[in-house]
């Protein structure tokens, strides 16, 4: 028996789980953040072996199955939640809840790997993947409220939409479906709780929940394959009204959590209006702006986390001149910054080019405003940038630079996202696979007219 046949799918659900009760019964930190260690990197070993898997033709189980779409974002989510742990200090391993966060990446890894032909289990791992923040919140003492009745609201129509879809009110199911993957995604008006998540949770956990844009998930698996043109369009003309505000608050938000707060809103809609506009080249985009953001982003973030855990809660509202005290973060964050603005040279160029060309094929006026939150979220990246490490000297007795861990997850990240830029044809060939067979099976399930450009040259 080839070790390809084994239910590695289920293995890496499961294994993150089973850390996450042994790591639950050790009570020294530093113990319990190398076991947690030790099992994100097996993990992230073993996420790529359902990839290999599909790829010599052994088939996935009943509730487990990944494919050309899931298939490489399992080691994606592996790697940042790896990287999350590797970068975490030492004084900060004491208040992270190290079982928390490998029971988040278990059911994140669920939610990627369930089959496309068990969407109960989608729906099921969705729901419970609301759980961990919310015990965090608790375990902090910090207000929950705002996280709770947006959460509690996205699972009753997420449920409700797919038992509306089963029982054949497809048109009524998808409406609340695609609600439920607006609030999920933070689109505006419900997008409160994304800020209040950063505002009150540890930024590990926050960074962690959305990075992954697991909403777009969601929509590409219960939305996409039943929705009529006109949810389509609705989902569209929210995601760019959310793109261009969220741009707009990012560029003038003195908080530095909430600016990354608005950063990602802005790049998580650019993703939806690549699914609105449903053509292949647009799609494709939007798949490999999918990847593009949870690495840039993802790296960002963690930039940011490494400077707050040094010097406090930032903001923005003045110039703090960190490059002498930290140049390695401070190149970290203008690397993985613009490349989650499409400078070129980076994955993210590649990803844009390919959803505006879509765009502007498709619907001209979207591909303006396309440019216009481009240069606001540029405008915000390089505000960021010049108020946290230039203008001033920081006078401080003792210099915080950066740590071999630390190095190595921006390491690894710019180099994935760079590489990514310089390399892009295995990535823009895989995703545009994926956004031929996403079409083609809505095409097949909903009578849609198959796009105009479904068999354009890639």
């Amino acid at each position: 028996m080839s070790i390809l046949s084994l239910p590695w799918a289920e293995i890496c659900v499961a294994l993150p789980l089973f850390g996450a009760g042994v790591v639950g019964f050790l009570r020294t930190p530093i113990v319990a953040g190398r076991w947690t260690l030790g099992v994100s990197l097996v993990v992230f070993g073993c996420s790529f072996l359902p990839w290999a898997a599909l790829s010599e033709g052994v088939p996935g189980g009943t509730w487990f199955a990944v494919d050309g779409l899931t298939a490489p974002l399992l080691p994606l989510v592996a790697l940042l939640h790896l990287l999350t742990v590797l970068a975490t200090s030492r004084v900060k391993l004491n208040r992270m809840s190290l079982g928390g966060h490998l029971a988040a990446e278990g059911v994140l890894l669920g939610t990627f790997a369930a089959a496309p032909s068990a969407p109960w289990v989608l729906v099921l791992f969705l729901a419970l993947g609301t759980l961990q923040p919310f015990f965090e919140l608790r375990r902090r003492g910090n207000p929950s409220r705002v996280y709770v009745l947006h959460m509690a609201v996205f699972v009753g129509l997420l449920a409700g939409g797919w038992v509306a879809v089963e029982v054949g009110a497809t048109a009524p199911g998808a409406v609340l479906l695609a609600l439920a993957v607006l609030i999920r995604s933070g689109t505006v008006p419900a997008h409160l709780w994304v800020a209040d998540l950063f505002d009150h949770a540890s930024f590990g956990t926050a960074l962690l929940y959305v990075i992954p844009l697991v909403g777009v998930h969601a929509a590409l698996r219960l939305v996409l394959p039943v929705a009529p043109e006109w949810i389509l369009d609705g989902i569209g003309d929210v995601s760019l009204l959310t793109a261009v505000y969220a741009a707009g608050m990012a560029a003038v938000e003195n908080d530095a959590r909430r600016f990354f707060a608005y950063l990602f809103l802005s790049h998580a809609s650019l993703v939806l209006i690549g699914l609105e506009l449903h053509t292949t080249i647009s799609l494709t985009g939007a798949l490999c702006l999918w990847v593009s953001v949870a690495l840039s982003l993802g790296g960002l973030g963690l930039t940011l986390r490494a400077i707050e855990a040094r010097y406090g809660l930032l903001s923005l509202s003045s110039y703090r001149g960190l490059y002498d005290q930290s140049p390695a973060l401070a190149v970290g964050f203008l690397v993985t910054g613009l490349g989650s603005v499409g400078f070129p040279g980076t994955l993210g160029f590649v990803a844009a080019e390919l959803l505006e060309d879509g765009a502007i094929a498709a619907e001209p006026f979207i591909g303006v405003w396309l440019v216009l939150v481009a240069a606001l979220n540029g405008i915000a990246v390089l505000r960021a940038y010049f108020r946290l490490f230039t203008g001033t000297r920081h006078a401080a007795p003792i210099v915080f630079g950066i740590t071999p861990r630390e190095r190595l997850a921006l390491f690894v990240l710019s180099t994935l996202l760079l590489g990514g830029g310089l390399i892009p044809q295995a990535l823009v060939a895989s995703r545009f696979r994926s956004a031929e067979t996403l079409l083609r099976g809505r095409a097949a399930s909903t009578g849609a007219e198959w796009p105009a450009d479904a068999h354009a040259e890639h």
